[in-house]
C-alpha cells in the first residue's frame, strides 16, 4: 500500500526550506581560503594546477562526507515535515485479554493450515495494533483455562505467548476464561490480583463451539468475539462406539457406533473395525448432508479385547475419525459379609447365580476389631459389604447394606421398634427393587428409617420407609429397616433365633440378593467400554501391597504413585486411545478415551454468529477502528542520529 501525506507547511515556508540545500553546497565553496607560502617556482605551478581540480564542482562534492550528512539530516526533515502515512486499524483500550480457544474443533482444516493456526495469527495481528504502554496478556482454554502470558507492554512477550499454545483434543467451556479474565478486570472478585484489578478489552478468539456462558457478570470486561472458520467447515464424525450382548444369542458380542455428517453433502464414508490391531470387519455406508447413520458389527464370542473404529471421509478434522473401545473379561465382586449367623442370607449370597457374579467372604461381627478389617476396609479392598445386625466405628471405602442396623454415616437415624408394619409401596424404578413383588411379605417387628438428604426410599410402609438409599462421597448406603431373624427370649427362657419376617420364604428375596450384587458389586461386565472424555480424570484401583504402576498411554507413558493404598487418581488423560495399566507385566486395567462429543464434531459455524455472556450479546468482530499509521517520529529520530554522525565526523576532522 502506497502512503499517503500530509501537508504541514505553507508554500512559502517549503520555499525558504527547499532554499537551505543550495546554501549549503554554496557555503562549502566560499569557504576556500589560501595561505600565503614561498615554495620554488616549479612547486608552484604544480600546486596551481592541483588546486583547480580540487575546487571543480564534482570533486569537491565526492570528496567532503560531511556536506553529504547534512543533507541527509534536512531531506529527512523535509520528509518528516511531509507525515507520510498508511491507512491501518488500530485498538482502542489501554487493557487486553486474548483468549484463544485450543479446544478439539480448533484443529480443523477449512482454514489453511488450522483453525488454531489461524487464530494466532490474528491474535499476533492485534497484538501489533497495540500503542505504546497499552498492556494485555494471553489465555489459552479448551475445557479449562491457561495463562500463556501474564501483563506485559512487551510485544515480543506477548507474541511468544500466542505462539507456545498447542492444539488439545479437549472439549471447550469459556467459562474458566472468563473468570481468568474477570478476576484481573473486576475488582474485589480476587483478593491476590485486588490492587491490580482494570477494566479490558477481552477479544475471544475461537470458532465458538461451547455453550452460551450463563450467569456471569461481566463488570468491567467488554468482550469482542472474533470467529474462526469458514462456512465450507465439513465433518463426519463418530459419536458413539459401544459393546453389548446378542440379542439372541447371549455368549456373542455386538459393536454399535453412530457417525454423523455436519457437512453441507451427502459423503461416502468407509469403516474398518481393528481387534487388538487386527481388521475383523469393513464397510462402506453414504449419509446424507447433516444425517446421522448407526452401523452394527457382529464380533462374535469375544471375551476381551480392544476395538478400534476408523472413519474415512473428506472432511475437516480427523480427531473424531477414530474411536476406541475395550471389552474386558467380567470381575468378580469382593463381596464381605458380617453376621453373627444367618444360613438363610448365606445360602442366598452363595448361590450358582450369585458366584457368577461376586466373590463372599463371611466373617463374624469381631471381624470389625481386627486390622485385617481396617486396613482393607479402607483400601477399597471390597465392592459391597453387608453388617448383619452389626455396624463399624467408622464408615468403609465399600458400597454397603445394614440389616437391621444404622449406619454411623451422617443424617441416618431409626425411629422406635414399630410391632407389624404394612408394607404399602416398592419402589420398581431402582435397579435393587426390579422384578420384586413385596405384598406376600409380612414384618413382625421393624424400626422406621430417617432418610438422609438426597435418599431415596426403596420400600415404604404405613410407618414410615423400611428400605432406603443414600450417596456416600463415591458410594452408596443402603439400610434395611428391619432383621431378617434375631435371637430373643420368649417367656424369660434360653434366647432362641426367631424370624422377624416370611420374606426369606418367598421367591422376592433370592432376587433381591443378586440384584444386591449386581449394583452394589458394580461388576465390569464384559460389554463395558469405561471410555473417557479427553482430560477427564479416571480412579485407577491398584492392589493394596502395590506403590507404584505403569501407564501406558497413546502418546507415551508415565509412572504412578497411589495417593492412598488402593487408589489412584489419573488425570493425564488428553489423548483419545486406549489406556493400559501396568503392575510390571501384568494389565491391571484399560480404559479408552475418545472425543464423543457433538459440539467439537460439528465444525459448521454457529448459526448466529454471537455469543451470550451472562445476559449480554457478542456480536462476531472481525473489523476495528480506522486509524492512520504515521513515521515521523522515526524519521526525525534518524535525522538525529545522522545529525550526531555529522558532529562526530566534524570534530574527528578538525582533532587531527
Amino acid at each position: 500500500m502506497w502512503p499517503d501525506w500530509i501537508n504541514m507547511l505553507s508554500w512559502w515556508q517549503w520555499s525558504i526550506l527547499a532554499a537551505i540545500p543550495p546554501a549549503i553546497v554554496a557555503l562549502y565553496f566560499l569557504k576556500l581560503r589560501r595561505r600565503p607560502l614561498e615554495v620554488p617556482s616549479t612547486y608552484l605551478w604544480h600546486k596551481s594546477i592541483e588546486d583547480l581540480r580540487v575546487n571543480s564542482l564534482w570533486q569537491r562534492l565526492r570528496r567532503n562526507a560531511l556536506l553529504w550528512l547534512q543533507l541527509l539530516v534536512i531531506a529527512l526533515a523535509m520528509l518528516a515535515l511531509a507525515r507520510p502515512g498508511w491507512h491501518g486499524a488500530k485498538l482502542t483500550g489501554h487493557r487486553f485479554v486474548f483468549l484463544i480457544d485450543n479446544s478439539a474443533s480448533m484443529q480443523a482444516t477449512d482454514v489453511v493450515p488450522t483453525r488454531l493456526d489461524e487464530a494466532k495469527r490474528r491474535a499476533v495481528g492485534l497484538i501489533d495494533q497495540m500503542a505504546s504502554g497499552d498492556v494485555a496478556m494471553v489465555v489459552s482454554f479448551a475445557d479449562s483455562a491457561r495463562i500463556e502470558q501474564t501483563f506485559t507492554d512487551s510485544h515480543g512477550l506477548l507474541r511468544r505467548g500466542v505462539e507456545a499454545i498447542r492444539a488439545t483434543d479437549r472439549t471447550t467451556s469459556l467459562r474458566d476464561a472468563m473468570q481468568v479474565a474477570a478476576g484481573l478486570a473486576n475488582p474485589g472478585r480476587s483478593e491476590e490480583i485486588r490492587d491490580t484489578a482494570m477494566p479490558a478489552k477481552v477479544f475471544i478468539l475461537s470458532d465458538g463451539k461451547f455453550d452460551d456462558v450463563r450467569d456471569f457478570s461481566l463488570g468491567n470486561l467488554e468482550p469482542v468475539f472474533v470467529p474462526i472458520g469458514t462456512a465450507a467447515a465439513a465433518n463426519v464424525g463418530i459419536l458413539t462406539l459401544s459393546t453389548r450382548r446378542h440379542e439372541l444369542r447371549s455368549d456373542q458380542l455386538q459393536a454399535f457406533a453412530r457417525l454423523e455428517n455436519f457437512g453441507p453433502r451427502d459423503v461416502s464414508v468407509g469403516l474398518e473395525l481393528l481387534l487388538d490391531g487386527r481388521m475383523i470387519d469393513a464397510d462402506r455406508m453414504s449419509i446424507a448432508a447433516a444425517g446421522t447413520k448407526q452401523v452394527a458389527f457382529d464380533l462374535g464370542s469375544v471375551t476381551s479385547g480392544v476395538l478400534t473404529l476408523r472413519a474415512t471421509a473428506a472432511d475437516h478434522l480427523a480427531v473424531d475419525n477414530e474411536a476406541y473401545a475395550v471389552i474386558s473379561p467380567p470381575r468378580l465382586a469382593n463381596v464381605l459379609l458380617l453376621t453373627p449367623g444367618n444360613e438363610t442370607l448365606q445360602w442366598v449370597l452363595q448361590t450358582a447365580a450369585a458366584g457368577a457374579i461376586a466373590a463372599v467372604q463371611v466373617q463374624p461381627p469381631a471381624f470389625l476389631k481386627t486390622a485385617a478389617y481396617r486396613k482393607q476396609a479402607a483400601a477399597r479392598n471390597f465392592d459391597f459389604i453387608l453388617y448383619d445386625r452389626c455396624r463399624p466405628d467408622e464408615m468403609p471405602q465399600a458400597n454397603t447394606l445394614f440389616i437391621g442396623a444404622v449406619p454411623p454415616a451422617p443424617g441416618w437415624s431409626a425411629k422406635p421398634a414399630v410391632g407389624r408394619p404394612q408394607i404399602i409401596d416398592v419402589n420398581p424404578a431402582h435397579p435393587i427393587m426390579q422384578w420384586i413383588d413385596m405384598g406376600n411379605v409380612d414384618l413382625a417387628e421393624a424400626t422406621p428409617l430417617v432418610v438422609p438428604r438426597g435418599g431415596s426410599v426403596l420400600v415404604d410402609s404405613d410407618v414410615g420407609p423400611m428400605l432406603a438409599i443414600a450417596p456416600r462421597e463415591a458410594f452408596e448406603d443402603a439400610v434395611l429397616g428391619f432383621a431378617i431373624l434375631a435371637e430373643k427370649s420368649i417367656a424369660g427362657g434360653k434366647p432362641e433365633v426367631v424370624y422377624l419376617t416370611n420374606w426369606s420364604i418367598r421367591a422376592s428375596f433370592p432376587i433381591f440378593a443378586l440384584n444386591l450384587l449386581k449394583y452394589f458389586g458394580r461388576q465390569r461386565e464384559i460389554t463395558d467400554s469405561g471410555s473417557l472424555l479427553p482430560g477427564q480424570p479416571v480412579t485407577i484401583r491398584v492392589p493394596s501391597d502395590r506403590t507404584r504402576l505403569t501407564v501406558e498411554m497413546p502418546h507415551g507413558t508415565a509412572e504412578i504413585r497411589p495417593i492412598r493404598p488402593g487408589e489412584f487418581s489419573f488425570t493425564l488423560t488428553d489423548h483419545p486411545g486406549v489406556y493400559q495399566v501396568r503392575d510390571g507385566e501384568t494389565v491391571v486395567q484399560r480404559f479408552a478415551v475418545n472425543l464423543f462429543d457433538r459440539r467439537e464434531s460439528d465444525i459448521r459455524p454457529r448459526a448466529e454468529l454471537a455469543l451470550k455472556i451472562g445476559h449480554v450479546k457478542v456480536v462476531a468482530q472481525s473489523t476495528w477502528t480506522a486509524a492512520r499509521r504515521e513515521i515521523w517520529r522515526t524519521l526525525l529520530g534518524l535525522a538525529l542520529v545522522v545529525l550526531s554522525l555529522e558532529w562526530y565526523t566534524y570534530w574527528k576532522r578538525i582533532s587531527v
